[in-house]
């Protein structure tokens, strides 16, 4: 069984070397491959066709080339050289548009920053800036203080002499008797304020004031007195207004007496509410007499409100000036409307001050008022009360 099978093993062996063995190949025998040599001659065909299709493009692209043509002249370089030159130039005109913008932006903050500055000196300078206005306030409370220093002395100085006459002190007309303060009431009149009546009558010669001891427009002007005959004009209304006459004194064995005492203490009361009232009216009197020099604003706002213009005025005048101006005149309300916010609030707290001041002298005024109707109670319960009876003289141990 094994030998049969060796057998079959090297027939098949044998049948196949006789039908599929090559002949031998000789060294000098040629080889030759057709099928890849087919490949080979296809491939350089397709490379040789791309060749060509390249350089027909190239031609084309070329300055002699249709498109080259149609693209334009190639004296300052190829296509591809003028590309990437024009792109280069774009991406730098990219970096350039950004450079600029960034300057652009720069400059423009810069320029904010500095328009900012700009305003806050402008704000600082306006804070800082003192307003004509403000000076002009100023002068006016200087004078106003300064007149009212002046018109206290003033007041002071006639209640004094008004004093001293109407307690018919020594060396005063009443001093000697009440015909005697009669006679000197009527001759001041005669040589001052003689009217026409007492002309024709041959007891004086007509004054170039006639009766103005008597007229309250003597006292009440326009704010300033006229000198010192306007000061004594006032002064001798003020005269007639509360004791044209005063009472004589009591001298010798009158005030010794019991009824001379009686008599000193009601006269002592008498004085006292006299005083009080040509106290007041000497107030008025002060604060109208000249008594500070008035500025050019001064006077050219007199001129404004239609008075005669004065170089000297008085502590009501100044007062009424500085009020006045605020109200009415045309220089300050056109002055007001260009100042800056920071002085329009100065002027504010000015016109404050000037309000507080007045309201201090109308305190005064009402003190006096208020005075003068406790005088007048006083002198009402005093009138009202008597004694239910006379009393007799109590007897002390």
């Amino acid at each position: 069984m094994q030998n049969s099978r060796l057998l079959l093993s090297a027939c098949g062996v044998l049948t196949g070397a006789l039908l599929f063995g090559a002949s031998p190949a000789l060294a000098q025998m040629p080889v030759f491959d057709g099928v890849n040599y087919a490949l080979q001659g296809v491939i350089k065909a397709i490379e040789q066709t791309m060749s060509s299709t390249l350089t027909d493009i190239t031609k084309q692209l070329g300055s002699t080339g249709p498109l080259g043509t149609i693209l334009g002249d190639i004296s300052n370089g190829s296509i591809t050289t003028l590309l990437m030159q024009g792109f280069t130039q774009n991406a730098n005109y990219a970096k350039a548009q950004v450079d600029a913008q960034s300057q652009l932006v720069d400059g423009a903050l810069t320029s904010h920053a500095r328009f900012e500055r700009d305003m806050r000196n402008a704000q600082i300078r306006d804070e800082h800036t003192t307003s004509s206005l403000h000076c002009t306030a100023i002068d006016a409370g200087q004078t106003i203080t300064a007149s009212s220093g002046s018109s206290w002395k003033v007041a002071q100085s006639i209640s004094d002499v008004a004093d001293n006459r109407g307690e018919a002190g020594p060396n005063q007309p009443a001093f000697y008797g009440q015909s005697q303060a009669v006679a000197a009431i009527a001759q001041l009149h005669f040589s001052r304020y003689c009217s026409q009546p007492e002309a024709t009558a041959g007891l004086c010669s007509l004054s170039s004031t006639p009766n103005a001891d008597q007229r309250a427009s003597t006292l009440f002007g326009t704010g300033t007195l006229n000198g010192q005959t306007g000061v004594n004009a006032a002064n001798d209304f003020a005269t007639n207004l509360i004791e044209p006459i005063v009472p004589a004194a009591l001298r010798g064995d009158q005030l010794t007496s019991e009824t001379g005492r009686d008599a000193a203490i009601r006269r002592h009361a008498y004085n006292a509410r006299v005083s009080l009232a040509r106290h007041i009216l000497d107030y008025a009197i002060g604060i109208q007499s000249p008594s500070v020099p008035l500025n050019a604003t001064q006077q050219a706002q007199m001129q404004n409100d239609g008075l005669a213009s004065t170089t000297t005025g008085s502590w009501l005048q100044v007062m009424t000036l500085d009020a006045e101006r605020r109200v009415s005149d045309i220089n300050y309300a056109a002055q007001l409307q260009a100042m800056t916010p920071a002085a329009v609030n100065r002027e504010m707290v000015l016109e404050l001050g000037a309000t507080n001041y007045l309201l201090t002298q109308l305190l005064r005024v009402n003190i006096m008022h208020a005075s003068t109707a406790a005088a007048h109670l006083a002198n009402d319960v005093e009138h009202d009360f008597a004694p239910t009876a006379p009393l007799p003289t109590p007897s002390i141990n």
